[in-house]
């Protein structure tokens, strides 16, 4: 038996944010690989670091994809779960 969806049940969106782990002082990392469609980030891949009083936490990709754009800015202060970035998903 297959079911059928009405049109515009089923959303494939491929943009993810990127969060912050903790809460900090941000600092982005030099990216690494740059194509014409953005820079090319892998899952796992630190695209910048969080300074806070006792220590210094990566922010971390959990996703692949193009980074598209940083939300936050150099020497901007975060709160856990605040968005740092966001990309395209290429997986």
């Amino acid at each position: 038996m297959t079911t059928l969806l009405p049109a515009g049940e089923i959303l494939d969106v491929p943009e993810r944010v990127i969060v912050a782990p903790t809460a900090g002082i941000f600092e982005p990392v030099t990216p690494r690989v740059v194509t014409e469609e953005g820079e090319l980030v892998e899952a796992g891949q630190t695209i910048g670091m969080l300074h806070g009083p006792n220590s210094t936490t990566p922010v971390t990709s959990p996703f692949a994809g193009y980074l598209m754009g940083m939300m936050a800015t150099s020497g901007e202060r975060l709160r856990v779960g605040e968005p740092v970035a966001w990309l395209r998903a290429t997986a």
